[in-house]
C-alpha cells in the first residue's frame, strides 16, 4: 500500500475524553500536541510527503482560526480561516452542493467535470489572499468567493467532503491516490471554461422512515400524519375486537437509500419512527443500516428518532433498577461511528427550548449543546413538527405565539388564521411553545439546521405550507428543510421561489415512484433554481 497520510474530521475514540468546553479543532489540536506530531506533522508537509486533507484537515494547514481564537495551526499556508460575513444574507453553515473555480491545473481537471459540483457543509474559510494565492487551487463563491482547496506538490487539501460528493468525489480520491507523485497537467488542455462565480444549488432530499414491523425486521414506512399501519382487519366471531393492519412496507432501507443514491438524491435521511424503544444502543439492526448504507452512499446520512440520554434496562439479577446513563453525546457518537453524518432531534429539542426560554440562558447540558459543541452546529438538525390551532382571528393568539394568516380558509369553520403548535412524540402531543420561537431558541441552542415538518399537510400531497415555511425561515439564519405535503415536481420549486428554504424533504411520493427524484430535478433545472443532476448530468453553473 503507497505510504501517505489523509487528514479529516475524526471522531473520539473514547467517550471518556473530556471534551465538554472544546471543539473539534481544540481537541483534535491538543491531541497533536500532546502527543508530539505537531512538528513531526508539519516537517511531513513540508518534505512534500503525500497528504490529503478534508474540511478541517485543509483549514489546519493556515496558521490560526477565528473559530479557535488561541489555538494554532500548522501555519504551512498564511493566513487566518475566518467566519462566513454574519452581515451577508446568508444561512450559516454553509450545507449544500456548490461548484468549482479552477485557479490552476492539475490532474484534478481529469475528476472534475466542467460545472459539476461537490458537497460543502462549514461555518468557516479561507479567503484568498495573495499570500495564499500560491496554493489555491480552486475557489468557491457563497456571498463571496473562498479557497476550497489547495493544492502544492504531493499536498492536496479541501474545504468540500469528496466522501460525500458522489460520484465527483470518489474521482478526486482515486486521481490523487494514482497521480499524488506528479499532479501537473498542460495548462492548454482547454476542459475548464472560466466563469465568475459558482451558486450552491437547491437540495433534493429523500426521507426513510424506518420502524419494526409485527415480525421485528426494519422497514421502510409511510403513512398520512403519522398512522402507518393499513386499515384494519375486520376481527371474526360475534364480539371480536378488529386485529390491527400490518405495518404499511414500502422497502427494505439500505436497498432505498442505494436508489435514492443513484437517482440523484443530494442528502439521505432515516427517521428511526420507532425511537430505539428498546434501549438506544442495543438497536443493532438501526446501526447495520447505517453501516451498510455508508459503504455505498456517498452523499450525507442524517439519522433521527431517540437520539437522546437514557437510562439503560438494568440486566443484573432480581431485575434491580439503576442500569448506566448514557448521555445524548454517547448516543449521538455511536451513530457517527456507524456512518451516520447528522443526527435529527426531535422531542428533546422542544423540552430544551421550553427550559431555556423559562431560565432565560443556556445551560449547556441539552443533547443539542452538547452535540453541537463537540461536533460542530452542522452535525445537529432539530426536527420541528407543528399542526395548526385555528383562530378566529390574529387578535385570539395566546401571548408569545405568532398568528399567521392562510392563503385561504382552511379551518373547520373557515378560519383563515392559525399559530403553530410544536408537537413531541411523533405529533401525538402538543406543547405550549409555537413553531416559530422554537425554531429560534432551537438555533441559540446550537442547531445548524431546521427539519420543518407540518402535521396537517403529512401525506396529503397538496404541496408545502407554505405559511409556515416562510415564518420560520425568516426567524433563523441557520439552513430550513422543508417537508411534508410535497405530491408533484412543481411543489418544489413553489416552496423554493416562495420562501427561500435551502432543501425540501420528501417521502412517500419517492417510495411509490408516484414521482422521481429525477424529474423534480429536471423541473427545477428548467424553471431556473440551481440544482445538481444526478452523476453524470452537469450541474448549474
Amino acid at each position: 500500500m503507497r505510504q501517505g497520510l489523509a487528514f479529516g474530521r475524526r471522531q473520539p475514540s473514547s467517550s471518556n475524553t473530556k471534551l465538554d468546553l472544546l471543539t473539534l479543532r481544540n481537541f483534535l489540536w491538543q491531541v497533536l500536541e500532546t502527543r508530539g506530531f505537531t512538528q513531526p506533522l508539519r516537517d511531513y508537509i513540508l518534505a512534500d510527503r503525500p497528504y490529503f486533507g478534508i474540511c478541517l484537515g485543509m483549514q489546519t494547514l493556515f496558521e490560526a482560526s477565528e473559530e479557535c481564537p488561541g489555538v494554532a495551526g500548522l501555519g504551512i499556508i498564511k493566513g487566518t480561516i475566518k467566519g462566513f460575513d454574519s452581515s451577508a444574507p446568508l444561512s450559516v453553515p454553509h450545507i449544500g452542493w456548490n461548484g468549482l473555480l479552477m485557479q490552476k491545473h492539475t490532474k484534478l481537471i481529469q475528476a472534475i467535470r466542467p460545472q459539476e459540483l461537490v458537497y460543502f457543509v462549514h461555518s468557516y474559510r479561507a479567503i484568498p489572499s495573495p499570500e495564499a494565492a500560491p496554493w489555491a487551487l480552486t475557489l468557491t463563491t457563497y456571498g463571496t468567493n473562498f479557497i476550497s482547496s489547495v493544492h502544492q506538490g504531493r499536498v492536496l487539501a479541501t474545504q468540500f467532503h469528496p466522501e460525500k460528493s458522489g460520484s465527483t468525489g470518489l474521482r478526486i480520491l482515486r486521481t490523487f491516490l494514482e497521480n499524488f507523485e506528479s499532479m501537473e497537467v498542460d495548462a492548454s488542455d482547454g476542459l475548464w471554461r472560466p466563469i465568475a462565480e459558482t451558486r450552491v444549488s437547491k437540495r433534493v432530499i429523500a426521507c426513510l422512515d424506518v420502524r419494526s414491523n409485527d415480525e421485528g425486521d426494519l422497514v421502510v414506512t409511510k403513512g398520512d400524519q403519522y398512522d402507518v399501519r393499513e386499515a384494519a382487519v375486520a376481527g371474526a366471531g360475534e364480539g371480536r375486537e378488529g386485529i390491527r393492519g400490518a405495518v404499511r412496507n414500502l422497502g427494505k432501507p439500505v436497498a432505498l437509500a442505494r436508489r435514492y443514491y443513484d437517482e440523484g438524491a443530494d442528502e439521505i435521511t432515516f427517521l428511526n419512527i420507532t425511537s430505539f424503544r428498546q434501549g438506544v444502543l442495543d438497536d443493532l439492526p438501526m446501526l447495520q443500516v447505517l453501516e451498510r448504507a455508508s459503504e455505498q452512499v456517498f452523499v450525507p446520512l442524517t439519522v433521527g428518532g431517540g437520539i437522546r440520554g437514557y437510562v439503560e434496562p438494568s440486566k443484573g439479577e432480581g431485575g434491580k433498577e439503576g442500569g448506566r446513563t448514557w448521555s445524548a453525546l454517547e448516543v449521538a457518537a455511536r451513530y457517527f461511528r456507524a456512518g451516520a453524518d447528522k443526527v435529527s432531534i426531535g422531542s428533546d429539542a422542544v423540552t430544551a427550548a421550553e427550559e431555556m426560554i423559562q431560565r432565560g440562558e443556556k445551560t449547556g447540558t441539552s443533547a443539542i449543546e452538547q452535540i453541537s459543541t463537540r461536533y460542530g452546529r452542522q452535525a445537529v438538525v432539530v426536527s420541528i413538527d407543528p399542526r395548526r390551532v385555528y383562530l378566529p382571528g390574529p387578535e385570539a393568539c395566546p401571548a408569545g405565539h405568532t398568528p399567521l394568516e392562510l392563503s385561504e380558509p382552511s379551518g373547520p369553520n373557515g378560519e383563515t388564521w392559525c399559530w403553530y403548535q410544536a408537537t413531541i412524540k411523533g405529533g401525538r402531543e402538543g406543547r405550549p411553545i409555537d413553531a416559530v420561537r422554537l425554531a429560534h431558541a432551537c438555533q441559540e441552542l446550537g442547531a445548524g439546521e431546521i427539519l420543518l415538518n407540518c402535521v396537517d399537510m403529512d401525506g396529503q400531497c397538496r404541496g408545502f405550507d407554505l405559511v409556515l415555511v416562510r415564518a420560520v425561515r425568516a426567524a433563523v439564519t441557520i439552513p430550513v428543510i422543508a417537508s411534508s405535503g410535497a405530491g408533484k415536481p412543481q411543489h418544489f420549486s413553489e416552496v423554493f421561489n416562495k420562501t427561500g428554504v435551502e432543501a425540501a424533504l420528501a417521502a412517500g411520493i419517492f417510495h411509490r415512484r408516484e414521482v422521481e427524484i429525477d424529474a423534480v430535478k429536471r423541473h427545477l433545472k428548467e424553471v431556473g433554481i440551481p440544482v445538481r443532476l444526478a452523476m453524470a448530468s452537469p450541474g448549474p453553473v
